[in-house]
């Protein structure tokens, strides 16, 4: 099997659309993502699976019950499966996402905003 590199920012360079992931890579059953977000996600929460969110470019800020987390580039959250989030960007914000294989954007909430099969870059 051949070994090959991704370039985070050409891929970026790919699409424009938000809140909709691409996967550039996968492994152990896991799938990294890349996505742009930008303006405000829905309210939603995964009851089986824990998902990573890392800025790469831009300010993301998490909207949990209790806290507000703020991440800048090169910060990253784990929000544990269970736990009710909303993600918003005041700004278009690039994000790399870490999360188990089939695990929908939208979580347990199934709206137009749905990602059923990401678009492999």
């Amino acid at each position: 099997m051949p070994v090959s590199k991704v370039n985070l920012s050409e891929k970026l360079k790919a699409f424009h659309d938000y809140w909709s992931p691409r996967i550039v890579g996968e492994l152990n059953g896991q799938q990294v993502k890349l996505a742009k977000f930008k303006g405000e996600f829905l309210k939603h929460k995964h009851e089986a699976e824990d998902e990573l969110f890392l800025v790469l470019e831009g300010k993301l800020f998490i909207e949990l019950a209790e806290q507000t987390l703020e991440l800048n580039p090169g910060e990253f959250t784990i929000i544990p499966r269970g736990v009710e989030h909303k993600p918003y960007a005041p700004a278009e914000t690039s994000v790399l996402l870490f999360e188990p294989a089939g695990t929908l954007n939208t979580g347990d909430r199934q709206n137009e905003r749905t990602v059923s099969q990401p678009e492999k870059l």
